[in-house]
Formats: structure tokens, sequence, C-alpha cells
């Protein structure tokens, strides 16, 4: 086991099945001939949040009845790659707790190494739900008790103010199943009436989930009707549900039209870096946005945002692009200048 130089390795010597997501930014699964190409450093991280790779791994070995859950938070560098040292420093951990049984249940001693391995993390528990939901239906197994309470409330049985109680792990597993078309229906007939305190955790589940046009417009009418209202909270959760589907063209045009305005928010300015990042994958649009963002005139927020966009492969090239076009204003050329003062 002293060999072992990658995760990837570990499971496989150690015969387990596995499967990798990001938890980072939202829940995104990554392959595993991926996941060993990154692993190798022979392609940055797809996804990072905060300088590190945020990596759910989920394993079992034949006859597991559920699968074990590793969350794994590893440092990257300026490129994006992972730090090696601190990769295998984890893996070193594991194996001096537990060998090469990783399903094995540890001893107290074993347990305590664990617990204070330094790459491990908690995920926020809406998250947490949203992955349970995800890993359960990806591997057949049943819904949570929670699931027909909530597939009852949405199909209109009861009320819309008799929300108290539904789980948020029913919820996930709702919203797990949106490819649907029942689910699909039953939610873009929900959606209008639902109150904010089902709308929360709604949302954070659909964040993670790509759905049909149906549901991308009543999600949209909805996020409308906040604006229009100025129902701030509430347009922040519906914004960052579309965050798996702002290529869509009618999510793009949305933005074009209702976000990306001299009246946008330093909130929404942050969930669509955050979240809707792929939104601002074309020149035009991510130079308007940063116009939009240097409007604010807060350095922090502009430095904290650069930094954040210019770490995902996916937007770092486009946002060179726009740092270097001539047709950028004063105000944000100088905002470039100083970061690299």
């Amino acid at each position: 086991m002293s060999a072992i130089s990658t995760i990837s390795e570990l499971f496989t010597l150690s015969d387990s099945q596995y499967r990798i997501y990001d938890v980072g930014r939202k829940i995104d699964k990554i392959s595993k001939e991926q996941f060993k190409k990154i692993e190798l450093n022979q392609q940055p991280y797809p996804y990072p949040s905060q300088g590190h790779a945020f990596i759910a791994a989920a394993f079992w070995q034949k006859g597991s009845s559920a699968p074990y859950l590793w969350f794994v938070k590893i440092p990257l560098d300026e490129r994006g790659l992972l730090n090696q040292g601190a990769r295998n420093h984890f893996i070193a951990i594991i194996i001096e707790a537990l060998g090469s049984d990783l399903s094995a249940d540890p001893t107290q001693q074993q347990e305590a190494l664990l617990k204070n391995n330094p790459y491990h993390f908690t995920p926020a528990q809406y998250k947490l739900a949203a992955l349970n939901s995800i890993i359960g239906l990806e591997l057949k197994q049943p819904a949570s008790g929670y699931y027909r309470d909530c597939y009852a409330y949405l199909s209109g049985e009861t009320a819309w103010d008799q929300w108290q109680n539904l789980g948020v792990q029913g919820i996930s597993d709702f919203i797990a199943r949106i490819d649907d078309k029942e689910h699909q229906q039953i939610l873009s007939k929900a959606l209008p009436q639902l109150p904010a305190q089902v709308l929360a955790p709604l949302c954070s589940a659909l964040e993670n989930k790509q759905y049909p046009v149906d549901v991308i417009r009543s999600l949209l009418a909805r996020l409308k009707s906040a604006i229009d209202n100025q129902e701030a909270e509430l347009g922040q959760v519906l914004l960052r549900a579309l965050a798996s589907n702002c290529e869509h063209i009618d999510v793009t045009a949305f933005a074009d039209t209702h976000l990306l305005v001299p009246g946008i928010s330093s909130e929404q300015l942050i969930t669509l870096s955050g979240r809707c990042w792929a939104l601002l994958q074309t020149p035009a649009r991510m130079s308007h946005y940063l116009e939009l963002l240097i409007a604010k005139q807060d350095n922090e927020l502009f430095t904290a945002i650069f930094k954040d966009l210019v770490a995902i492969p996916l937007i770092r090239p486009i946002l060179f692009q726009c740092m270097r076009a001539p047709d950028r204003s004063p105000a944000l050329a100088k905002a470039i200048g100083q970061l690299f003062n």
C-alpha cells in the first residue's frame, strides 16, 4: 500500500467501486478519467473554490448496502493544479488509519486519526442532502421517508402554507428526480405558489441539476416577480437555482435584460461569479459584468470577485481577454492595474 500515489489508485487497489463529485460551488460529477488527469496534474481542477478542490468521494465494495462518503479539501496552486504534497499526505493518513480495507469499522485510535485529518471538511447540510439524493438515485436506492410528503405537497394535495413538516432530504429527493416528466410538470405548476420557506431548500437542490425549459421559464417568471417587487433575498435564492442552466438561451436573454443592468446588487454580482460563472463565458457579457462590478466603487469586492473568476479554467482566458480590451473603461483599466501592482 505504500506505493499508492493517487486517490484513484487507493480505491482501485482496495477493490472499491467509487464516484467523485465536486461540492465546492455546487455539486458536479467528475468522471474517473477526468479525476485521474486532475490527480496527475495533466489538467487543472475544473471547479476551484477559495483556492481549494472540495471533493466528495462515494465508495463501496461488493455487498455493501450503502456507500461510504469522504469529504476531502485539497489546496490548489496558482495554475489550479492539485497540491501533490497535500494529496499524498491525505493518502498516507488514510493508509495509516485503515490500511487496505477502506470499509472496515475503525477502532477508537483509528477514528481519532481520521478525525484529525487536516483535509477533512463537513459540507453544509443542504449540500449533503442534495448529494445523498443524487448518489442514492444513481445507485438505484429508494428515496428517503421524507420524499412522499414532499411529492404530495408539491402536487397540491395540501395547502401551500402547510409546509412545516417537509424535510430538506425529501425536497432534495424530489429534485434529484427532475429528469422525470411528471416531476417536471408538478414543479412547473407549483413554483408560482411556493412560499419562501420552501423555495430556499428547493432552489438549493435545483442549482445542481439541469432541467427542461418549462421549469426554467417558471423559475424565471418567479425571479422576475421577485425583482419587480424588490424581494432581494428571494431573488438571490431563485438566481442560484439557475446555476446549472445558465447557458440556456432563455436564461442568458433574461440575464441581459433583467440582471446585468445598472441596478444589479453586489449580492447578485457575487452569485453570478460564484454559481453562474458559465453565463460569463462570452467576452461581451464578461466585459459588461466587469463594468457593472467596477461601478460599485468597492475595491475589496472587485478584487475578491476577480480572484474568484480568474481561478476558474473555463473563465480565465475570457477574463484575460477582457482585461486587454482596448474599449474598457478608464475606471476598469485603473482597477486592473491596481490588481497587478
